[in-house]
This record gives structure tokens, sequence and C-alpha cells, in this order.
């Protein structure tokens, strides 16, 4: 009985304290909405010039939502219809992507199928005018924005396409474009499918499954690759239906906990299992978040897949949209996610900052061990660590600079000029001609860059001049800079075959586009080969997915 009315007694603290805190909270709530109003309206009556109240509130907005999480944001009602295009996958205009280069925007690559496409825009064509209206000097935002349009609507453009002497009036109605959540799928290998999944909007699940029940009866397949590389998320619902397309009805898949209890919700699978016994293997890397490390996340809980790649991003945390007043929206973190195991994947703590005011990982202190279903040992606080995990591919300084700088994408459309057409994508190769051609068209475009040790050498001229050691050091220095430029020179021999893999892909996305440059990105993909030699293993595969005590009973 006294031990009954100490929990009692406990709890009634437990609770008053609990309210007691939450009304000082909304106390000083209350007191800074005031105290921000003032000071709004104080400016506005005093401040010597005319302010802009709109324009002041939303950098106040901004800087406070800073300081949380980068998933917090505010969206303006004018910023409505770029945020949904991420959100819903889905938008009016031509289905092109664009870039700058120089005073004009170019198309960069248009989407097979759609207005641009169909129009006869290119890669490499600028846009000169819209709706009569001079485009020079745009920023590419400036005339994506300008692009959009409610579908149906007519829209003219004035184009030179890359090569031409003068410009061309093209005219366009604007459709509803939809992004692809699968851009490609296909045969890997004998009898491994692959299926790439860029994105979770709606319809995704039902995308992914019609791909795996298309390649199933069309090629009959012993297991499949699901590639979730560098796909920032989307939909939680969308994740949990994929999930549902390789493991049974009634499967907790994900639980969302937050500070109110409305924000707790467990998720499991609803609809009939497409194949629970197919082989799986999940391929990620470092820009894997969110919807893509629940799909990956639970089926290594599950053990229902084998997981390739590199350490995913780690980004744990639910958002939602609420409304604002004036048309406005409000993406708030409301919640932590935890996958099957019970761990929570986020990697960055954003409630604790470091001395300089930056958010820091989970400290490895803090990080835990879970189990999954059949007894493997995984851990939270760091994204999924990879079952088999591969080396991180880089590229070199002069591939890197090539790109940025546009002479692959340029090349490409010098290439398209005067070649019809090209082999199938997984067929087609640069030649040795065709390389000599780039490298001729390198230097005659007087390609230069800067390398790391360049850099160094400069700070280094700059450090024996300013310490009087330059008068000494200078013909050592020379030296080395001698070395270096002829070494710069072998450069693109140096790194021919990532130059060729890159040109390879640049030109094929040509003539097959989106889809076209994906096939073609597999012929050398390690990962890829990784997944189907452990799929074509029944062994190999089982073994990986067995928890470590069964391995040392063997």
């Amino acid at each position: 009985m006294i031990k009954k009315s100490i929990f009692i007694a406990g709890f009634l603290f437990f609770t008053f304290f609990r309210l007691q805190a939450q009304d000082y909270n909304n106390f000083k709530m209350a007191k800074s909405i005031e105290i921000y109003s003032n000071v709004l309206r104080q400016l506005n009556l005093n401040y010597v010039d005319t302010i802009h109240p709109v324009k002041l509130n939303d950098i106040a907005i901004k800087s406070m939502l800073a300081n949380l999480d980068p998933y917090t944001i505010y969206i303006p009602e004018k910023e409505k219809q770029t945020f949904n295009i991420f959100t819903r996958g889905e938008y009016g205009g031509i289905g092109a992507l664009i870039q700058k280069q120089g005073d004009w925007v170019v198309i960069s690559q248009p989407y097979k199928g759609f207005p641009a496409q169909e129009s006869g825009l290119r890669a490499g064509d600028k846009i000169i005018a819209i709706n009569g209206k001079s485009a020079k000097g745009y920023t590419a935002s400036q005339v994506s924005n300008k692009l959009k349009g409610i579908p149906g609507t007519k829209l003219e453009l004035t184009i030179r396409h890359f090569g031409a002497k003068k410009d061309t009036l093209v005219s366009l109605i604007r459709r509803k474009i939809k992004i692809p959540n699968v851009p490609y799928y296909g045969l890997v290998g004998k009898d491994v499918g692959y299926i790439s999944l860029t994105q979770f909007s709606p319809g995704a699940a039902n995308d992914v499954r019609n791909a795996l029940v298309t390649l199933k009866n069309k090629y009959n397949i012993k297991g499949v690759i699901l590639d979730l590389r560098n796909n920032g998320g989307g939909l939680l619902s969308q994740a949990v239906n994929i999930a549902n397309i390789f493991v049974k009805k009634g499967q907790t898949i994900v639980k969302t906990i937050g500070k109110l209890q409305a924000n707790d919700h467990v998720y499991k699978t609803t609809g009939q299992v497409t194949d629970a016994k197919i082989p799986l293997a999940i391929l990620v890397n470092g820009n894997t978040a969110s919807a893509s490390e629940i799909v990956s996340g639970s089926m290594q809980d599950l053990d229902r897949g084998v997981i390739i790649g590199q350490r995913t991003f780690g980004k744990g945390l639910v958002q939602n949209i609420l409304p604002l007043p004036y048309g406005g929206e409000l993406k708030v973190t409301i919640a932590k996610y935890y996958i099957p195991s019970g761990r929570c994947i986020q990697a960055i703590d954003y409630s604790h900052k470091n001395k300089n005011g930056s958010p820091e990982k989970v400290p490895a202190s803090l990080i835990r061990a879970f189990k999954t279903k059949d007894g493997r040992t995984v851990y939270d606080g760091g994204g999924i660590m990879p079952d088999i995990i591969m080396k991180q591919k880089y590229f070199s300084q002069v591939s890197a600079d090539l790109y940025a700088q546009n002479y692959i994408f340029d090349f490409a459309n010098e290439f398209v000029l005067k070649h019809h057409k090209i082999a199938h994508p997984n067929l087609f190769r640069i030649s040795d001609s065709t390389f000599n051609q780039f490298k001729d068209f390198v230097i005659k475009k007087g390609f230069s860059y800067k390398t790391e040790t360049g850099t160094l050498i400069e700070k280094l001229i700059k450090s024996a001049k300013r310490e009087s050691y330059y008068k000494v050091l200078s013909p050592d220095i020379d030296s080395l800079q001698v070395m270096l430029k002829k070494e710069k020179k072998n450069d693109l021999e140096k790194h021919k075959s990532e130059i060729e893999e890159m040109l390879r892909m640049e030109i094929v996305s040509r003539y097959y586009y989106q889809a076209g440059k994906i096939e073609a990105s597999l012929v050398n993909d390690k990962e890829v080969k990784k997944a189907i030699s452990i799929l074509n293993n029944k062994k190999k595969y089982k073994s990986i997915l067995e928890p470590t005590h069964k391995k040392a009973g063997k």
C-alpha cells in the first residue's frame, strides 16, 4: 500500500512538473512573439529608410529555422510550385534539364517523350528568347520559372541549335511532366534483373512492382538488383509499399516517434507480397537517404536482401507540411523513424552543436548494437552500413574539370553533328580515334585546370617570398613547376579510361536519353557486377544473411 502511494505521488509530481515546464515554455513563446512584433513595428515607424516588412520577416523566419535542421523550412506561396515538383515529381512544362553557360541558358538534356524532345530541342541548344523576350543574362532558375506553367498553355522559344548560325522559332504546348520513378529496368548478366529507382514520388511502388513482374515474366530472372544509389528519398508511404513487394503482409517496416503522440505511427505492409523469396541485392551509397534508407534498412533488418555499396547518408527524420496564413507552408521535422530492429539511422544530432555552432555526428560512444530478425548485429547512429562494402569511386582532378567546364558536354554535342546514330547503349564504346579527336578538341579550346599540387606550389612561392627564402628555393620550385607541367600534359592519357567512360555516358544520352545512359553505365559498374556474382551464388548469398553464431558453428 505504501509503495502504491509512493508511486502515485511520484507520478503526480512528474505530471505536475511537466505541466509546469510546458506552461513556462508557453509563457516564453508568448513573450518572444510580443517582442518580435514590437521590434518589427518600431522599425516600420522609426527606421530612417523605408523598410520591407515581408522581406525582413522572411529573413527572420529563415534565420530562425537555420538553427534547427536543414529539413525544416519555410515555403512562401511564391515558392510552392517549385517545392511541389520535388514532393510530387510532376509539373507543367516542356520536360528538359537546363544549365547556365556564359550569357545563356542551354538545354542540357531533354526528357524523351515530352514537348522539348518532340519539338526537336537537343542538348546544347541555347534559349535565346522566351515568348519574344530576350533571355540573355537570365539564370537557370529564372528560365526554369518561365518555362513552367499551366499544362495546355502555349510557349514560344527562340532557339539557337548547337552548331547553327541562325535562330529558330519553336512553338510548344506545356504538358504535365511526370519525372519517372523507375527510368530504367532490364536484364543484367544471364538471369539477374536490374531496377533503377531514382525517387519516391506517387506511384513509385507500382513502378517497381511492374518492373519486377515484367522481368520475371520476360526473362524468368533468378535474382534482382534494386539500385537506390543517389536516391534522396521521398514519400514514406511509398517506401513501405516497396518493402511490401518483397515481404509479406503485416510486417512492421518503420515506426515514427515524435513529441506529439499524434505523430507516433507504426507502418506495416498491408498488401499481398509480390515475391517473398527471390534473392535481392540493394545498391546504396552516401547519397542514399531517407525513404531509400527505410527500404534498404528494413530489408537488412528483416534479412531479406544483401546491401552492397557505401554507408548511406543517415537521415532518420520525418517531415510533415503544415499550412500557414497567406498561402505559405512550413515543412517541419515532426518525428524520427525507427526501422524493424529498433534502430534510428540518423547520423547528425542537430540538437547539439559544437563550439563553432555546427551540428555533429552522433558520437561513437552513443552508437548502439541491435539485432536483425535472424540475429545479425547491426548498428544505429550513422546510416545503413552495407553487408558488402565497396570502395567509393573518385574521379581525377582532370576528369572533374573536363566535366565541370563542359568539355565533355560540348564534345558530345559536336559528336552528334557528325554521327546520326550509334550502337546500342551496352555496346557503344569510345574508339581510339574518337578519344584522339577529344584530345585535339580540348587542346584547341585551350583547356586548363588547377591541381592541388599546383595550388600548393603557388602557396609555397608566396610563403618563400614573404619569408625571404625564394631566392634560395627558386631553382627547386622552378624544377617542380616544369615537372608538374610535363605530367599534366600526360593527364588525359593517364586517366584515359575514366574520361572515356564519361564521354560514353554523355554521348549515349544524346541518342537514348536517360534510360540509355543508365543502361550504358551498367557495363563497367563494379557494384552491379558484385551484386550479380552474389545473386548467382546461392551459398554465398545465404551465408551473408546468416547470423555470426550460425557461421561459427559450421
